[in-house]
């Protein structure tokens, strides 16, 4: 039977690399969209051929690869620019997804990315996952990570989907505030509950 499949999604700083892990751990199939997007643009492939040939050589690195960076400049401000990007990237990472997704063996799958609610990418799931934790959290966890200011992180959780927005798509809430300990337990729980739904549904 084709495994179903699980959206995981949860704002900056939430934890869902970590409670993708533990997934994993389990013996569960993830896919990271934002990984699938780096992917799409590796040398070689027609994404990154497209990009150089529409934004010029300056957004590629000496060696060839992608220069995120200068990309990133160029798409910032310009909203027409980053339409056409998007346009060309999110179908290709979307079949990307979709490849390493369908290569999945174990009873459902998991689809991690960050914008599951922003991009409509909720729609090609069963079910939704969200790792909720308080924004005071949220933005401790990432100014330490990234050493990131405080309003450089408030800044990127103004662009990402409000909080209820994302609660609202919620088949199923995390509240990861707890240590790593709880979160694997956490994840357990839910785990056994996962492997006795038949398509995502109860």
């Amino acid at each position: 039977m084709k495994p179903w499949v699980l959206g995981l999604t949860g704002g900056i700083g939430s934890g869902k690399t970590a409670v993708a892990n533990q997934f994993a751990n389990l013996g569960v199939h993830v896919v990271d969209a934002d990984e699938a997007a780096r992917w799409v643009v590796e040398p070689g492939r027609p994404a990154l051929r497209q990009i150089a040939e529409h934004f010029g050589d300056a957004v590629l690195l000496p060696e060839g690869g992608l220069d995120r960076a200068a990309l990133r400049e160029r798409v910032f401000a310009n909203t027409a620019e980053r339409q056409w990007l998007e346009s060309l990237l999110h179908p290709m990472i979307r079949a990307e997804v979709a490849q390493h997704l369908a290569a999945a063996t174990s009873p459902y799958a998991i689809m991690v990315s960050p914008l599951l609610i922003e991009t409509g990418q909720y729609r090609q799931v069963e079910r939704v996952l969200v790792v909720d934790v308080p924004d005071t959290l949220q933005v401790v966890r990432t100014a330490a990570r990234d050493q990131a200011t405080e309003e450089q992180v408030r800044a990127i959780i103004q662009v990402q989907a409000r909080r209820e927005e994302r609660l609202r798509h919620a088949d199923d809430v995390l509240v990861n505030d707890r240590d790593l300990a709880w979160l694997k337990s956490e994840v357990e729980r839910l785990h056994r509950f996962y492997l006795t739904l038949r398509g995502g549904q109860e």
